[in-house]
């Protein structure tokens, strides 16, 4: 089984136990837009060495390695402050950066996926081991 198929399954057994989560489809696009942040954070790590002046669109609050990262410090959110925090920040800040017509499509790209995704977790303590399982998965791959 590849490290990839591994990771899936994973977090697709995570989902499983969420009251919020019914079926494949939300599965798929709930890890959708939690790997798609995943993979932006580690892309923006890459320009932010590479280009000169590179700024996120992203605010920093909302940041993968921000919020999502844990730090085993006993700081991270989880349970209700992380469904709180996805829910009421999270998502609207996405949804509502503003884009120009200067706007790189690296950086406009953020808020077009987030406009028609959705949360669909009840259980925030569950939402932390997700989080967890792709931030340390996605790190081995």
């Amino acid at each position: 089984m590849t490290d990839l198929t591994k990771l899936v399954k994973s977090i697709q057994n995570i989902m499983r136990g969420d009251a919020g989560v019914n079926g494949d489809a939300q599965r798929i696009e709930q890890t959708g837009w939690l790997l798609f942040l995943k993979v932006y954070d580690s892309c923006e790590e890459t320009w932010e060495l590479n280009e000169d002046n590179y700024t996120s669109i992203i605010p920093e609050k909302l940041r993968w390695r921000i919020w999502a990262h844990d730090n085993q410090d006993g700081k991270s959110l989880t349970g209700d402050e992380l469904l709180e925090f996805v829910n009421n920040e999270l998502f609207p800040g996405l949804r509502n950066i503003e884009i120009t017509s200067e706007t790189p499509v690296k950086k406009s790209i953020v808020r077009d996926v987030f406009q028609d995704n959705n949360q669909y977790m009840k259980n925030g303590v569950l939402l932390r081991q997700l989080v967890n399982e792709i931030d340390y998965q996605a790190r081995q791959l």
